[in-house]
């Protein structure tokens, strides 16, 4: 949960550092392009790293099940995406262009890398949000789970959209997804912690005072 917030903190202030890239018009990607790029990149390994400490936490409660397994792997493969746009820069446009298209192999592969990472984290966090519905102490995180995996996939289709209509609007479409993306991780880590003292109390690790 520290994770998420320190994410997006360093995300808007990359955004008033310089060459102050546009949040509607450019790719989140961007602000690792320039001279605090690596901060961002720092960042995008910070992503994977809170990634991680979401999947072991899931990994570690509640039953396992073959949606949670599932959606462990692709939370992962989420996850290693994150961190290995740390090390492939992406295409920076001319002044005037916009949208996704690349003009190198690196950019290439960095789009290509960052698509598939969108794509398993979705498919993740749906089939994740299953899971929390069958789950009897987490069932309170599936309501609004539901509602962030909706803004995520809103958000990706709208950057396909963008991209080919709108390519002005690419980098809110992004953030919108992101949005979508981090708040999951958010919401199901705070489901299971606010689950934690009950299940300790249950297991005679706590009491509850009286």
């Amino acid at each position: 949960m520290v994770g998420v917030v320190l994410y997006v903190l360093v995300d808007v202030l990359l955004q008033f550092l310089p060459p102050h890239y546009s949040p509607i018009s450019d790719a989140e990607s961007n602000l690792a392009v320039g001279p605090y790029g690596w901060v961002m990149n720092l960042n995008f390994l910070g992503r994977a790293l809170s990634t991680v400490c979401a999947a072991v936490a899931i990994g570690l409660t509640d039953q396992a099940s073959s949606l949670r397994r599932a959606g462990l792997a692709l939370m992962v493969v989420a996850g290693a995406c994150s961190a290995a746009l740390a090390f492939l820069p992406t295409d920076i446009h001319r002044p005037g262009d916009f949208g996704l298209s690349t003009s190198t192999s690196t950019g290439a592969l960095h789009l290509a890398v960052a698509s598939v990472g969108f794509l398993a984290a979705l498919a993740a966090f749906a089939l994740l949000t299953g899971w929390l519905r069958r789950s009897p102490r987490l069932r309170r995180g599936y309501r609004p789970a539901l509602a962030l995996v909706v803004v995520a996939a809103v958000g990706l289709l709208s950057v396909s959209l963008a991209d080919r209509f709108a390519p002005n609007l690419t980098g809110l479409a992004e953030r919108v997804c992101l949005v979508g993306i981090l708040g999951w991780v958010f919401v199901a880590c705070a489901a299971i912690r606010s689950a934690e003292p009950a299940r300790q109390s249950s297991e005679g690790w706590a009491t509850p005072i009286t």
